[in-house]
């Protein structure tokens, strides 16, 4: 098999362009998120999103907010979290476990604050939802690209899939 070898894909053209488009949109999204937080002025932290979240977990998450030490791990976490999940979609490396990274950290946002009417939101929030917002929309792409993933024909884990399976051939 030689070095430039192309993926063979059960999909169409115009099928992998989509999939691997929304993977690298929801990337950015992720990658842009975590880097406005890590270069914020002043420095970003997550406590009034946690103090004010309104979900049926929002007592665990008003804890995490009252520990300095806490907050400080939660805040890094999400930055780098959000960085990283980011840059492995947008360049299709280890996608797999980062789309469900995605869809875990996602789906803490939309418990924080879930759009439904008999939960008063006391912070800005983006539009007023029901049921469905961005983030669960963002959720339900993530998904659909782990059920049809593309970024071993597109992305940098074609590179590793064709490093794995040269290395497996070497030793049969």
């Amino acid at each position: 098999m030689e070095n430039n070898h192309i993926e063979k894909s059960e999909y169409s053209n115009i099928q992998v362009f989509a999939l691997t488009f929304l993977r690298i949109l929801i990337g950015w999204h992720f990658l842009y998120e975590g880097l406005v937080k890590f270069y914020a002025p002043g420095g970003w932290t997550a406590e009034l999103f946690l103090t004010h979240s309104v979900g049926p977990f929002s007592f665990i998450l008003k804890a995490l907010a009252v520990n300095h030490t806490v907050l400080m791990i939660v805040d890094n976490a999400n930055i780098w979290g959000l960085i990283i999940i980011g840059l492995g979609l947008f360049l299709g490396v280890f996608a797999k476990p980062f789309k469900i990274m995605g869809m875990a950290l996602l789906f803490l946002y939309f418990v924080a604050y879930p759009s439904l009417a008999f939960y008063k939101v006391s912070v800005p929030v983006e539009g007023s939802y029901w049921i469905v917002n961005k983030n669960l929309i963002e959720i339900a792409a993530l998904f659909v690209l782990y059920c049809f993933p593309s970024s071993h024909i597109t992305g940098l884990d074609r590179y590793f899939r064709y490093y794995r399976e040269s290395s497996k051939r070497k030793l049969d």
